[in-house]
């Protein structure tokens, strides 16, 4: 398994959301020069956060993203499914016509089993929970002064 470039950026761009006041509408430039992410790139994939109802726009001035609910009710798989659709495709069981009781078998005990793990362990991860962890590692880099 592996998660794309939208996937990571999807998972980072909303963690950085989530940090922010609930009432705060974040530009994807603050985003992309915050997170040195290209812009183009982030206008993508919120483009994708957006449609899959995760965040809500706002124009104007003061305008910008939102998190469309509390950070607690949105999962990593929800964010990793809206901008990264072929991740969790369910694995190709099909080996030949001639072998279909092996393929049966496969997806019997092998693929359907790694296919739900997948799903469920993304589930269980909540943006709140990515975000709380996040701060927890940026206050451990503390300014150093040196005399």
């Amino acid at each position: 398994m592996k998660i794309s470039a939208k996937g990571k950026y999807g998972l980072a761009a909303m963690i950085f959301i989530a940090q922010q006041p609930a009432d705060e509408c974040i530009t994807v430039l603050r985003i992309s020069e915050t997170l040195d992410i290209s812009k183009i790139y982030l206008e993508q994939v919120f483009a994708l956060l957006k449609k899959a109802e995760l965040v809500i726009s706002i124009k104007g001035s003061s305008g910008g993203y939102r998190l469309s609910k509390q950070s607690k009710e949105i999962t990593a798989f929800d964010i990793l499914n809206a901008v990264d659709v072929s991740l969790f495709e369910t694995t190709d069981k099909n080996i030949s016509d001639k072998a279909s009781y092996i393929s049966k078998a496969l997806d019997e005990i092998l693929w359907k089993e790694f296919d739900n793990t997948i799903v469920k362990y993304f589930t269980g991860i909540t943006l709140y929970e990515l975000a709380d962890a996040s701060s927890k590692n940026q206050a451990g880099k503390e300014i150093m002064y040196y005399i």
